[in-house]
This record gives C-alpha cells, structure tokens and sequence, in this order.
C-alpha cells in the first residue's frame, strides 16, 4: 500500500468546504496582481495620450476680458475659471483685497460691483465684465480718505488690518444700502423695514458677514454710526 505524501496531505487539510486549495488561491492572487499591474501600466499610458489634449483644453478656455474697476478698464486674458479676487491680485497687481479663507465665508475678499457687495473669491471675473468694480484702492480721492476709511481710523476700528479693506468696502455698502432704504432680518424684526434705523443691532446684522478675528467689532459699530451722523442716518 502506498504511503500518501506529505505534501498531498496538507493540501486535502487546507482545501475549504468549497474544495478550493491553498495551490488555487496562490494561483488565484498570482493573478490578480498580474491583472492589475497591467490595468496601471494602461492608465498611465492613457493618462500619457491626453496629457496634450488637456493643454489645449486649458488654452481653449483663456479669455481676454476688460474690467471696468475703480473708474479704469483693465484688459487682462485669464482662464474663464478665475475668481475676481485672483484677478486682482495676481493679474492685475491690486493687493488690497485679501484672500482669507476661499470660500465666502469671511468677507475679507469684498468689493463692490454695481454698487453690491460682493465676495470677490466667489465671483468669476468673467461674471464681471461690463460692471464698474470698486475695490478698496478706489474708496479714497487721492489722498482723501473717504469718510469710513476716516472713521475707521478715528475710532480704532482694526487691529491686525487684515480683514479691514472688506469691512470698509462692507461698511461703505451698508449705508447706501440704509440710503436707499433697503431692509434687512433686523429691520423686519423691528417692524422698520419700511424705513429701516440704523440701530446697532442693525450695523452688527448688516456687517455679520465680516469676520475680524482681532474681535474690533465694537470700535466697527462706532465707526459706522460716526458716519451715519454725518449723512443723517
């Protein structure tokens, strides 16, 4: 009578109820890994081919724009992709309005465009053109400062300044906003929203959507209210 192997009996041990044995899994990861190295190589080839297709994708998509901002028209090419804010700084070298979080959610981006304010990260620069943009470089007349540059100096209202060019272009909106009588949350809450006062808790409504992580929002509120004193708001 033969003797069975060794070698045969650990393979009937480790075959599973399935009769899959240890030999048909190897075989079975061989395999797999072999499928898969070829499956890469073919997506990196591929990747490869459509590498030039992509370039001149992204050509396709370059426009020449003329922004109208702060009284100028500026002819600038940039991807149709381009936030406003991009535009300004790294195209056409206007700094002052600062790039925060990216995402519209800490106003230190603001300008105005139609007289609206706006989150200039949010706003394609495509989206602008034909519309006068002020930025916080055309607030002031020369050396003149407007008047709520001035009351933000006056009453302190900045610490590390990062966030003030948006809160002065916010603040400057905020009071044609009351001139023209447009209401807000705290005006209807108020039951003014016919004709809406600028209460403090008005100025902290309006201005909710600037964040100043020095926390000068009360020395903001006296600014604001300093203005609006001049022009009888």
């Amino acid at each position: 009578m033969s003797v069975p192997r060794c070698q045969d009996v650990e393979d009937r041990t480790e075959a599973d109820s399935s009769g899959t044995t240890r030999h048909d899994l190897e075989v079975s990861r061989r395999t797999f890994l072999q499928s898969a190295t070829a499956l890469g190589a073919g997506l990196a080839t591929g990747a490869s081919a459509q590498a030039p297709a992509a370039a001149a994708s992204a050509t396709a998509r370059t426009k020449s724009l003329t922004l109208n901002i702060n009284g100028t028209d500026h002819t600038v090419a940039v991807d149709t992709r381009t936030s406003l804010l991009d535009t300004l700084r790294d195209h056409l070298d206007m700094t002052g309005s600062k790039k925060g979080c990216d995402h519209g959610q800490c106003g230190a981006c603001t300008v105005l465009v139609n007289g609206r304010r706006v989150n200039s990260c949010l706003l394609l620069a495509v989206s602008a053109e034909g519309d006068p943009i002020t930025t916080i470089e055309g607030l002031a007349h020369g050396e003149e400062l407007s008047p709520i540059q001035a009351a933000f100096l006056e009453y302190d209202a900045y610490q590390c300044g990062y966030c003030t060019p948006g809160q002065i272009c916010s603040a400057t909106a905020l009071l044609d906003e009351m001139k023209a009588k447009q209401a807000s949350v705290v005006s209807f809450e108020d039951c003014t929203q016919e004709a809406p006062k600028l209460s403090d808790h008005e100025i902290r409504e309006r201005m909710s959507g600037n964040i100043c992580r020095c926390g000068a929002y009360p020395n903001i509120v006296q600014a604001v209210r300093a203005v609006a004193r001049q022009v009888n708001l």
